[in-house]
């Protein structure tokens, strides 16, 4: 807001100042440091050559004439190249009006023109349930979903479940050799948390089938490391599963059934857990719909010529001209591989929609996937293979060290949220219990809110590519940059624009001579850079940027609330103002904690 006054003006100074046309380039505006008085600083060096003066004196001219043309600067301090800008009284009341009548302050308009984007997250796994790296995964995902559509995209969340291939076939051999008809009614387990069990108990019984059969090659005089292979090369169990899997892409009814059944118990889980996480999706993809699809891309790009197939009837990518090796597409089997699946996807999707930006919210170990595919889907001619875009993030870590699904060693999705909620019932025990006349459902309803935002929060607050070691109990607390924190200083405001009466309510009368501290003024520059804010946010693919901002605004009105008083300041007019602040800071502050897919409690 306060750009869009300035720029045009020092364009005018510079020109009528100097004759000089300033490039878009040259126009440089920053945030005034704390140590120097202002709020806004324009840095001269980019255009001083041409002006042919020093930095202090074309700032200081810039600086004269801007207080002589500009109404909205008061006075103006010159520091080398700098011009420190204050501005007057009178704008900051108005700005503070202007974000106070638009209701989407920050956001722009979204049509049926608009430019899409697709964003593809979550992506599981049918053999096992959601666990915290999918948590940050989903997260991130509906968060950049939520800041691109602030950003005016029309935005189609998708996810492709990876529902058959061998870690699939491995649960279902698990479950008939050792789950004696078990079923999540059975056994009163969430589907996806039950297949998660067998794909575990295969693992385990392979493991000490690959044992035996070294020992015994080790007895036999091969090395222990070629014993290894041997082993696991000529697991029973595993050779029964790559069968299985065969069979399954031959159409075998008697293993297509049972795959059903057990997909459908895992969906069900799923759902629960989304709903719980509070994500969603426009539209759903199946490797099982789509692999035939990557397969016949695949079998077309051999015929070309774009790929080979070796002696053993495998078919390869060789990459060595884009400085990369060899990729496999098709196992000797025919079966395929993911590769062989994501070009499918990725054709019916273009196909569906139209795409003009697709985004894979997928973790860093898969840099080199995606980098092979964008290369393979521009080799198969399709135009939109060089343009895709892989939001590579870092991991979540834990104190104890990597996690492993097949080892059952993960941080469960479903566990985890709860854990968090009834941490935060704990912790918030005193706050509700000073809130006499909320009923225990209304409670319940604040400890889930603020449990699920706290777990939000600590995650989206890392800067995404950035490894990040999560700890529930920081995550949790009611101080410092956490999500709690923000939400607290949210339900309290609200309380005070509940006590404040209809006169206070009201937009104070003056606009000029109303008399707005240094305080007031930096709260309402920081909520005049939210539009910026979501726009970075939006280039960048960073909620981090947002989560961060909405603290240091939170922050900042804690400052301001705890040397000032709203509603007990005598004159109405500073009354009025400061209630409106509020109710604006609390308006910013909820919508940047939804576009982190945050809920803000009213009381706590």
């Amino acid at each position: 807001m306060l750009e869009e006054i300035l720029i045009p003006d020092i364009r005018e100074a510079v020109k009528s100042l100097y004759g000089i046309e300033l490039e878009d380039s040259q126009l440089q505006l920053q945030k005034t440091k704390k140590e120097f008085e202002g709020h806004v600083t324009v840095i001269v060096f980019p255009f001083v050559k041409a002006a042919r003066k020093a930095p202090a004196q074309v700032a200081a001219d810039l600086g004269e004439y801007l207080k002589q043309h500009t109404a909205e600067v008061a006075d103006y301090n010159a520091v080398g190249g700098y011009l420190n800008l204050v501005i007057s009284n009178g704008f900051w009341y108005k700005c503070l009006l202007g974000i106070d009548a638009d209701d989407n302050y920050g956001h722009k308009a979204v049509c049926d023109n608009s430019p899409l984007m697709m964003v593809e997250y979550s992506s599981p796994n049918t053999n096992k349930p959601l666990h915290l790296g999918h948590v940050r995964n989903n997260l991130l995902g509906h968060s950049i979903a939520q800041i691109q559509r602030a950003n005016g995209w029309r935005v189609v969340r998708t996810n492709i479940v990876n529902d058959r291939g061998i870690h699939i076939c491995k649960s279902m051999l698990a479950w008939l050799r050792w789950g004696n008809g078990a079923t999540p009614e059975s056994t009163g387990k969430k589907g996806d948390h039950l297949v998660g069990d067998y794909y575990v108990e295969f693992d385990k019984h392979y493991r000490a089938e690959v044992r035996d059969l070294q020992l015994k090659f080790e007895n036999e005089g091969m090395r222990p490391d070629e014993a290894k292979a041997r082993a696991e090369k000529e697991s029973p169990l595993m050779e029964e599963a790559h069968r299985m899997l065969v069979k399954w892409e031959q159409g075998d009814e008697e293993v297509r059934s049972l795959w059903r059944k057990m997909n459908k118990w895992v969906y069900d889980g799923f759902d629960q857990t989304y709903r719980m996480m509070g994500v969603g999706f426009d539209k759903i993809y199946y490797e099982s719909d789509t692999y035939l699809v990557g397969k016949k891309e695949v079998e077309e790009g051999l015929q070309k010529g774009l790929f080979h197939r070796r002696d053993d009837g495998s078919v390869w990518a060789d990459l060595s001209a884009d400085g990369l090796d060899e990729k496999l597409l098709l196992r000797a089997d025919g079966t395929s591989v993911y590769m062989t699946q994501d070009i499918g996807t990725a054709k019916l999707r273009y196909q569906d929609y139209p795409i003009d930006r697709m985004v894979y919210v997928v973790g860093n170990e898969q840099d080199y996937h995606f980098q092979v595919l964008s290369i393979l889907l521009d080799r198969l001619g399709f135009k939109w293979g060089k343009d895709l875009v892989h939001f590579s993030y870092g991991m979540v870590e834990l104190p104890n060290g990597k996690m492993k699904s097949r080892e059952g060693t993960v941080v469960d999705a479903d566990d985890l949220m709860e854990d968090m909620i009834e941490q935060a019932k704990r912790v918030s025990a005193d706050k509700v219990e000073k809130l006499t006349d909320i009923t225990a459902e209304e409670s319940n309803e604040i400890a889930r809110r603020v449990g699920l935002g706290a777990l939000k929060y600590f995650i989206l607050k890392v800067d995404p590519k950035k490894n990040m070691l999560f700890d529930p109990e920081k995550s949790i607390d009611f101080n410092g940059n956490t999500g709690p924190f923000i939400q607290y200083t949210y339900a309290r405001i609200r309380s005070i624009l509940r006590k404040a009466d209809s006169e206070e309510l009201k937009p104070a009368a003056s606009t000029k001579q109303l008399a707005i501290n240094d305080k007031e003024q930096a709260l309402i520059q920081r909520l005049a850079e939210y539009p910026s804010v979501i726009e970075q946010a939006g280039k960048d693919f960073s909620p981090a940027l947002i989560a961060n901002y909405v603290y240091d605004l939170v922050k900042e009105y804690n400052q301001f609330y705890h040397d000032y008083s709203v509603l007990n300041e005598p004159d109405k007019d500073i009354r009025a103002m400061r209630v409106l602040l509020s109710k604006n800071v609390a308006k910013i502050t909820a919508d940047a904690l939804l576009l982190l897919g945050i809920e803000a409690p009213e009381r706590m």
